[in-house]
């Protein structure tokens, strides 16, 4: 594997965090670890993303946003990478893509808050996303509805695989994703941000 590329075996099962984390918070943090024990994964890679496409304004400079995931995120089996800066590419379908031929044999599992999944299809090649790798969905505070009535959801309803067998999602056959309801910490980035609490 090429130097500064995190590392997996064959048969692993990793979870991908992807976002701009700007900047990285105890929500990130708490969502990971209950994705880690709900969904059956080896680790997480935090994907630490050069930039939104779907923001107008950037983000802060990566290595500052690296330098804070790293502060607020310390766990053996979760790793902060900047993979996407690395390989650049620019959208998560294509990151998707690339990683899977990267890492043979290896499972990827893809990670959002249920925000994301209410917004999915906005997202590029939004259905190659739901059809190459398994979705992991977290509930954040008033997004649970929004994410369930989302175009998302409804395409793919019969691929769902219920929150009390969120244990399967790990080994599951795209397309597949799971909502899970976790206590959820009332934190984001743009509130941080709003409050003067993040200066990049």
């Amino acid at each position: 594997m090429r130097q500064g590329f995190p590392t997996a075996r064959s048969g692993e099962v990793i979870g991908l965090l992807g976002g701009s984390f700007d900047p990285a918070h105890r929500g990130h943090v708490h969502i990971t670890l209950e994705a880690l024990k709900r969904f059956g994964l080896t680790r997480v890679w935090w994907l630490v993303s050069p930039g939104n496409p779907l923001k107008k304004l950037g983000p802060a400079p990566l290595e500052t946003r690296m330098a804070r995931a790293r502060s607020v995120m310390q766990h053996p089996r979760v790793q902060i990478t900047d993979i996407e800066a690395r390989l650049g590419t620019r959208y998560t379908a294509e990151t998707l893509t690339t990683l899977r031929a990267l890492y043979p044999g290896v499972r990827f599992v893809w990670l959002m808050g249920a925000d994301n999944l209410a917004q999915l299809h906005r997202w590029q090649d939004w259905r190659q996303i739901v059809e190459t790798v398994p979705l992991g969905v977290l509930a954040r505070p008033g997004d649970r509805i929004s994410a369930r009535m989302s175009r998302a959801a409804r395409v793919y309803d019969t691929s769902r695989i219920p929150g009390r067998e969120s244990q399967r999602l790990a080994r599951a056959t795209a397309p597949a994703w799971c909502f899970v309801n976790v206590p959820m910490i009332a934190q984001s980035s743009s509130e941080i941000r709003a409050a003067g609490g993040w200066n990049g």
